[in-house]
């Protein structure tokens, strides 16, 4: 690889590797610029998949540190939604592109008001812990979250954020680091694939883990420094942006 693209790779994984943990959306970053620098599409989604598991271990290790980790609900939402991305994986597109993007733009932005919203939050944040309904609950929204991610995967991250605001009512710094330890889990699956049938470009998949994985780090730092309201602006943004792309509007 030349200079020049080492540094796009790096800078481009950055603000994925940010985006991503704030809110999620950052693959539409990366994935563009590894097809941009001659890698077919399914070599630039398992290479991209190499700099997400970086970035998602980085954050978990990071709120980890800062005291931000619920090992124990983290596991019991990661296995249901890796045996639901096994199911998803697996299921036909029976919907027209143009038509599913724009219904996932509008339920975007129906989620983007539910997380600034938040109804619950004072609910949970009074209780500390989940009752086991809301648990319960949970665990069955991140099967069907896991089908979801592993039939389109695009806005993963923020449907994981919607449905933890709206159920658990915890706080956004709580849900991002709930949220990144579950998608180590569920990407390591879907990277293994890749891996296995040799899609994947080490190279530049390593490289832009650098990125993805200091962009990680800045953002879980920022995250508990600055609070929810940091969190709400770059979510807002990101949604905003993807729900655009997915209408056409770019």
């Amino acid at each position: 690889m030349s200079i020049q693209n080492i540094i796009l790779i790096l800078a481009a994984g950055t603000a994925g590797g940010f985006i991503n943990t704030m809110a999620g959306g950052g693959s539409l970053i990366t994935l563009p610029l590894l097809i941009f620098l001659g890698l077919p599409s399914a070599v630039a989604n398992g290479t991209n998949r190499i700099a997400l598991m970086v970035e998602n271990l980085t954050a978990v290790s990071n709120f980890k540190s800062r005291g931000y980790s619920n090992f124990s609900l983290s596991i019991k939402l990661g296995i249901p939604a890796v045996i639901g991305s096994i199911i998803g994986a697996r299921l036909a597109i029976t919907l027209a592109d143009d038509l599913f993007n724009r219904i996932l733009a509008v339920i975007m932005f129906i989620m983007l008001v539910v997380i600034l919203w938040n109804p619950t939050q004072k609910y949970a944040e009074a209780k500390e812990s989940l009752s086991f309904k809301r648990e319960l609950t949970a665990v069955a929204a991140f099967f069907f979250i896991g089908i979801y991610g592993g039939f389109v995967q695009a806005g993963v991250g923020i449907i994981i954020i919607a449905a933890l605001s709206l159920i658990t009512g915890l706080s956004l710094i709580k849900i991002n680091s709930i949220k990144v330890f579950v998608v180590a889990i569920y990407m390591l699956s879907s990277l293994l694939v890749f891996i296995i049938n040799d899609k994947v470009n080490w190279t530049m998949g390593l490289t832009l883990a650098v990125g993805n994985g200091f962009g990680a780090w800045l953002a879980s730092t920022l995250a508990v420094e600055k609070g929810d309201k940091l969190i709400k602006i770059v979510l807002s943004f990101a949604v905003i942006i993807m729900a655009l792309n997915l209408l056409g509007v770019f």
